[in-house]
């Protein structure tokens, strides 16, 4: 199978001109799920009460393939707009690497990463990191301006995600 950062630069380099000029940021997720993919991004105030959700766990966001929904929690998307932005692209991430039938893809606050699901959330984010960061565009951001703060507000990304992301696209230098 092909890796999931070529999946993602595939996915990138499909849009139309219209949806997204491969330059441009903040890569505008909500244009590529719902214009180029017929995704619907809704924002939901109670994701439990999705078909078949888990009652239990907090979600920030879910997949219905069926549908061709993703649902995106109101609340934390307000207070957080680049872990709405994260989560997004996460579902993309899912309806791209692991979509079956009707089955619903449940995300957790947390990735789960001890359980059975570990894989496949994690399979999620590395796809949503490169979607919304693409390696390219990383580098020569990164090259022209190696501000941490600077690249979060350019890419519209949390702290977590920028870090992750840095480490995984810019080589350390030898001390």
């Amino acid at each position: 199978m092909e890796g999931i950062e070529q999946l993602a630069e595939r996915l990138l380099e499909s849009l139309p001109d219209y949806v997204w000029d491969g330059r441009s940021l903040p890569v505008p997720i909500e244009d590529i799920a719902d214009t180029h993919l017929g995704l619907l991004v809704r924002d939901v105030e109670d994701l439990s009460r999705a078909p078949g959700a888990p009652r239990e766990l907090g979600l920030s966001g879910l997949l219905l393939p069926d549908r061709r929904e993703i649902w995106v929690d109101a609340s934390e998307g307000a207070e957080w707009p680049a872990r709405r932005r994260f989560t997004i692209a996460h579902e993309v991430g899912h309806w791209q690497l692991h979509r079956t039938a009707d089955d619903g893809l449940f995300c957790r606050a947390s990735d789960g990463e001890s359980d059975d699901d570990g894989a496949i959330e994690r399979e999620a984010n590395e796809f949503a990191a490169a979607l919304l960061m693409p390696a390219t565009l990383m580098r020569e951001h990164y090259a022209e301006c190696r501000d941490f703060e600077e690249m979060k507000r350019r890419f519209h990304s949390s702290s977590a995600a920028m870090g992750r992301r840095l480490h995984a696209v810019i080589p350390r230098k030898p001390r």
